[in-house]
């Protein structure tokens, strides 16, 4: 597994579009025609979109272009490593109280780590402060008691307070119409998107109209 530093100029200057919370087979393929830059599976049990049974062949025929990301909550580096291995994760996304010590072992062996962060004010940006160099990406979602997936978004002014190293993926109740704001954050850490609940018909399933409207919109943007 190859695992290279992030940067704008690799990924052409465009924002990145993550879209999380995948579990059905053909809902999985239709997304995966729309060339997100990443598709995300849940393994979290207390989430709705919880994917216990994912068809495994659906998931390895996602292009190598797109990678895959395992969302996972405050679960044994063992049980991340076996997901991992069945569905040929790229990318672990912790959403817990993981240690910088375990972001930067499952660094080193070759996983692209996105370490999720709550966000409720300015304040809690100093949480990021001990995981940098062992995450390749933040992720700031709205504070909530449920370890995300509120569907609700936090102000996001306060990210004009962050000063660190690390790129970061914005999340929290991203929707179609919030396209325009998101073209015009200018912060040079911004490097993608996570998007989830505001474009499901249900939980786990993805409206691929929606998404392919949203996914055109924010394209298009150059970031550089």
């Amino acid at each position: 597994m190859n695992h290279t530093l992030p940067n704008m100029e690799a990924v052409g200057g465009k924002l990145q579009i993550k879209v999380c919370g995948m579990r059905n087979a053909q809902n999985i393929q239709d997304l995966a025609n729309l060339k997100p830059n990443y598709i995300g599976f849940i393994f979290y049990p207390k989430s709705p979109r919880y994917a216990p049974n994912l068809d495994a062949q659906a998931v390895s025929a996602i292009p190598a272009t797109i990678q895959k990301v395992g969302v996972f909550v405050n679960e044994t580096t063992e049980v991340m490593h076996e997901k991992a291995l069945i569905y040929g994760l790229d990318v672990l996304q912790l959403h817990g109280k993981e240690t910088p010590a375990q972001c930067l072992q499952l660094q080193e062996e070759g996983f692209t780590i996105f370490k999720a962060f709550p966000i409720a004010e300015a304040n809690d940006l100093k949480n990021t402060n001990g995981y940098e160099g062992c995450c390749d990406f933040f992720l700031f979602d709205t504070k909530t008691p449920e370890h995300g997936g509120s569907g609700q978004k936090f102000d996001w002014r306060i990210l004009e307070k962050y000063s660190g190293k690390t790129p970061f993926f914005l999340s929290g109740g991203i929707d179609l119409e919030d396209a325009e704001a998101i073209n015009n954050i200018s912060h040079p850490k911004c490097y993608g998107i996570d998007i989830n609940s505001k474009f499901e018909t249900a939980p786990g399933l993805k409206d691929i109209n929606k998404l392919k409207s949203f996914i055109k919109r924010v394209s298009t943007n150059d970031k550089q």
